[in-house]
């Protein structure tokens, strides 16, 4: 909430407008960005010193390294950040809900919140729990699937 706060300029210039969905996209972009980043690097630092030298002493090129088994070999890893982003961005955007970016969390606050209407706040809860575990299902699926532990 605070980003989307302190971003209002930058969001006003580079949207045109302040409120709505589109003004939510700049925060969304800042916070995941750096996060998934960092997530990537752990991925790629997880890869085992033994089979980049194994890749290196065969004669593999820098690119065939980084192509054919530095990212082959973190793909599990990088499932895995992708599925946490996913699920922050989630809830990033059911608190954008509160500047009218619309949704789940628009619902949840306009007629939820502020209309004293818990039982709308409840249910519009329930739904991103929902949507929430089915996304940490399928990226639980993927990960096992191309591990090859």
């Amino acid at each position: 909430m605070i980003l989307m706060v302190l971003i209002i300029p930058f969001t006003k210039a580079i949207v045109g407008t302040m409120l709505g969905a589109q003004a939510a996209i700049p925060a969304l972009v800042l916070s995941a960005a750096p996060f998934y980043a960092r997530l990537v690097e752990i991925a790629f630092r997880e890869v085992s010193p033994g089979v980049l030298e194994a890749a290196d002493a065969m004669g593999a090129s820098y690119w065939e390294i980084i192509w054919k088994v530095l990212i082959p070999e973190s793909v599990p890893a990088l499932i895995s950040g992708l599925t946490v982003t996913t699920i922050s961005m989630i809830g990033f955007t059911a608190m954008a809900g509160a500047i009218g970016a619309g949704g789940l969390g628009g619902l949840a606050w306009q007629e939820g919140y502020q209309r004293g209407n818990l039982t709308v706040t409840f249910v519009a809860t329930l739904v991103i729990l929902v949507i929430v575990f089915i996304v940490q299902g399928i990226g639980d699926f993927l990960t096992k699937k191309t591990d090859k532990r």
